[in-house]
């Protein structure tokens, strides 16, 4: 019997440690509670549960010695000590995280050591780089160019729970969500590099009308440009991934931006209610009338969308914050986690689109969509975890039976690889619906 060891017992786990017992290979959970590992494990009989912690590197190495491959699930910073353990045993090794360059540094080693160490093999990264390269691999094979490429994924409440004035709730990691707010961003649009500087992050978001869903609104992620060499799309003049938020999201962030609501520089709040806080945050003398000021400093109406929202977080109540030295990420955060978690009994949703403008020798040109619609079971898994945890349990599975035999550090955008996963995937109900030949109309404006 094949043995895996899964470091880490987050919120994507579940699913992933479910598909492998189901297809009869042993797991082992190993995370710092080992109550939230057997939890993953629910007593199937080839499961195994234990306590452990990056600080002890001499466990991991057993663990690494005596398994036949280790998934990293941990957060990204912890990849290269399980990484380092898994070339000293010849162990493969699985993450759904990006592809730092410390870890493609071990590109050579790997190869040396006859392993496979195979990242971004998730949602966002995954599914998305997966997808994606089909359709250009589609296209290059019949000696076309793609002119034009958007990417844009969301994690969302379904709309029936999108009820209150951001429209969202946390399936995943909610700090990351409000950190991915002091982001820059950089794309190519017709040929130009544009430059996006944090404070502008979430002003002018692209529109799309998604299926289903309705119109939905995209910031962008990062940087974007990177990614024509990832996909081997030198001949682009767009390629820009985003973010979708439902209609809404993007005015309230930047308002909170602009009060400094999500900076890490911390100050005392010793004593402070929220109102105070809020006035501190503008420069008020005082936070009497604390509403029409910050109204007033964000050159808005009182009853606009973001003013909604920033009082409904309670960031004008005259209720002390029983805070200390503090930042007000912490503060905002803290506040949107208590009242913006994903009921028991409410579901997510994925939603993923690319559209791609492809061209073609005979001169003619066609619009290429791909979409994806996921809903999550509350009784079950979310549709983050789902669609984040079986793209890597699917490869897992491939790696130990042979099946991608390429070694070294790699992202799954090698027909090798994608193609298989997403054939797999797509029996588990998770798909991208492809749409060739549309109008020229279609493309993103």
């Amino acid at each position: 019997m094949k043995k895996v060891l899964i470091l880490g017992a987050g919120l994507v786990v579940k699913p992933i440690v479910t598909h492998l017992l189901n297809k009869g290979i042993h797991v082992t959970v190993a995370t710092r509670t080992k109550s939230k590992a057997e939890a993953m494990i629910s007593g199937h009989p080839n499961g195994t549960a234990v306590a452990w912690t990056v600080e002890d590197e001499a466990g991991l190495d057993q663990m690494v010695a005596s398994h036949d491959l280790s998934v990293s699930l941990l957060p990204y910073a912890h990849h290269l000590l399980v990484a380092k353990y898994c070339l000293k045993h010849k162990k493969n090794m699985v993450t759904t995280s990006y592809v730092k360059p410390e870890m493609q540094a071990l590109d050579a080693q790997a190869k040396e050591a006859g392993i496979i160490i195979l990242n971004e093999l998730g949602l966002d990264p995954g599914i998305d780089h997966m997808s994606a390269m089909r359709i250009i691999d589609n296209v290059h094979n019949r000696n076309g160019k793609i002119e034009e490429f958007y990417s844009i994924c969301g994690a969302l409440p379904a709309p029936e729970v999108a009820n209150n004035p951001f429209k969202y709730k946390f399936s995943w990691s909610p700090k990351g969500v409000v950190m991915a707010g002091n982001n820059d961003g950089k794309y190519l649009r017709y040929g130009k590099v544009v430059d996006v500087p944090t404070e502008n992050l979430f002003k002018n978001p692209l529109k799309v009308d998604f299926d289903k869903v309705g119109m939905l609104e995209v910031y962008p992620n990062r940087d974007s440009i990177s990614y024509i060499d990832i996909y081997g799309i030198p001949e682009t003049k767009t390629m820009m991934r985003g973010t979708f938020r439902f209609k809404g999201w993007c005015e309230s962030i930047d308002a909170m931006k602009q009060l400094r609501l999500i900076s890490y520089d911390k100050f005392d709040m010793t004593g402070m209610t929220y109102a105070q806080f809020m006035a501190h945050q503008i420069g008020a003398a005082d936070a009497s009338d604390i509403k029409t000021k910050v109204a007033d400093f964000l050159k808005l109406d009182v009853d606009a969308l973001a003013m909604t929202a920033i009082e409904w977080l309670g960031l004008f109540d005259d209720k002390a914050m029983d805070r200390g030295v503090d930042s007000p990420f912490e503060v905002t955060s803290d506040l949107m986690i208590s009242k913006m978690e994903l009921g028991m009994n409410e579901r997510d949703m994925v939603v993923m689109q690319h559209t791609f403008l492809a061209s073609y020798p005979d001169g003619s040109k066609e619009v290429i969509r791909s979409r994806m619609l996921d809903f999550g079971t509350p009784a079950t898994d979310t549709s983050v975890a789902r669609t984040v945890a079986l793209p890597a349990a699917i490869g897992v599975e491939m790696i130990l039976k042979g099946e991608i035999s390429v070694k070294g550090v790699f992202r799954p955008v090698i027909p090798e690889i994608y193609n298989p996963v997403l054939d797999e995937l797509e029996k588990l109900d998770i798909r991208m619906e492809e749409e060739y030949g549309l109008p020229l109309s279609e493309n993103i404006a």
